[in-house]
């Protein structure tokens, strides 16, 4: 049974009805204030508190994605730093020398609202397990592979790419069941909104549960190198992606936002587009990341400040997309870092800035979700059309 299974949650609240029944049902037989009455009745009132926890442990990790899976839950922090067991055909071995190699892992059987139907008509969503070789990281995410990817006729063509990163604390697997990502972009791709495009779901950190922001932390986890290195390397190894940043693009909500904008900002040459909802410009110091990411470094800390950026190093070829709500506690600071990248712009066209912003919401999956529609046509329209084919045989 999954640990983010709706089956463990009815099945955790079941116990939890019938150990309360039975200590109804017993409690009258062991009131006398001997010693086996006096430890029958706290073993029933543990045995009902326990499961009462239980159920609310489980929904608060459904809610906010702290773990996917049970060994992730047992073994914290062990499937990040080392890759796991792949799903491979019956009685073969596994490609151990695959980056990227097919999983059962993540729940996306859980996800029950994905477009039904053959790959070539509705695209497939597929549950993946990447390793990087220069920053040593493991980690489980979802593919969307759109339907031309499976039509003969688009077979040399090489796609363009969005990697799309979630909030922290959470999990790939909110893109799919909170935001309906994929769901979403199947839906505009059909329609003509949408240029066909593969779509990458991941978490923002592979160290739970610190949040590293997407930064390389001295001696610690090397988050930038994965995104910005180890991941295009894998998909570039395996699926027909195209090789231009023109035609790469990030997309993130909350943490995932500021992932999108720092790394697009930073590494122009992997990534030409980006569009942050609700995000922040600066690398927070707080209880979620541990303390201090970069050891007290002010200039690492420095690099990884987009308004600092906007001053001080040479203008990045990218277009970014802004979006959040006008009720928004970082609704101030956005206008500032919009307004100074605007004045920028007018002085260097290289750097591009749209924004989106909605009369109401909050920084909740509700807000995101409507955002959503229109930061993927933003994307698409910036989106190179790839001129890259593979080459004949």
């Amino acid at each position: 049974m999954e640990l983010t299974s709706d089956a463990l949650v009815d099945t955790l609240l079941a116990a939890g009805v019938l150990s309360l029944l039975v200590t109804l049902w017993l409690w009258p037989r062991l009131a006398r204030q001997r010693p086996l009455p006096l430890l029958g009745r706290i073993a029933l009132l543990s045995v009902t508190q326990a499961t009462v926890l239980a159920v609310l442990a489980v929904s608060v990790n459904n809610s906010f994605g702290f773990y996917t899976s049970w060994d992730g839950l047992l073994h914290p922090g062990g499937a990040a730093l080392s890759l796991t067991g792949s799903a491979h055909p019956k009685g073969a071995a596994p490609n151990t020398e695959a980056l990227v190699q097919p999983t059962t892992e993540g729940g996306l059987e859980t996800v029950t609202d994905l477009p039904k139907g053959a790959p070539e008509e509705v695209g497939k969503v597929e549950s993946i397990q990447v390793t990087g070789k220069e920053s040593g990281l493991s980690d489980q995410m979802f593919i969307y592979l759109p339907p031309e990817y499976f039509n003969p006729k688009y077979s040399r063509m090489r796609f363009p790419v969005l990697l799309a990163l979630a909030g922290f604390p959470g999990s790939a697997l909110h893109l799919l069941s909170e935001v309906h990502l994929p769901q979403t972009a199947e839906e505009l791709q059909s329609t003509g909104q949408m240029a066909p495009t593969i779509i990458v779901m991941a978490r923002p950190t592979v160290a739970e549960p610190r949040n590293t922001e997407c930064v390389d932390v001295p001696g610690g986890p090397q988050t930038e190198t994965w995104f910005a290195k180890d991941i295009p390397t894998a998909l570039r190894s395996t699926y027909r992606v195209s090789r231009s940043p023109a035609s790469w693009g990030m997309f993130g909500y909350s943490t995932g936002g500021s992932c999108a904008l720092r790394l697009t900002m930073r590494f122009p040459d992997v990534f030409g587009n980006a569009a942050g909802l609700h995000a922040d410009f600066t690398v927070p110091d707080d209880y979620t990341t541990g303390g201090n990411l970069f050891a007290g470094n002010r200039a690492l800390q420095d690099q990884s400040d987009l308004t600092w950026r906007l001053r001080n190093v040479p203008v990045p070829n990218v277009s970014l997309l802004l979006v959040s709500t006008r009720k928004e506690e970082d609704y101030a600071a956005t206008q500032a870092f919009l307004g100074l990248a605007q004045q920028v712009s007018a002085e260097h066209p290289e750097l591009r800035t749209d924004s989106l912003f909605l009369d109401d919401g909050g920084h909740n999956f509700d807000s995101w979700r409507r955002e959503l529609p229109a930061s993927l046509q933003w994307l698409s329209d910036h989106l190179a059309t790839p001129q890259d084919r593979e080459p004949r045989p």
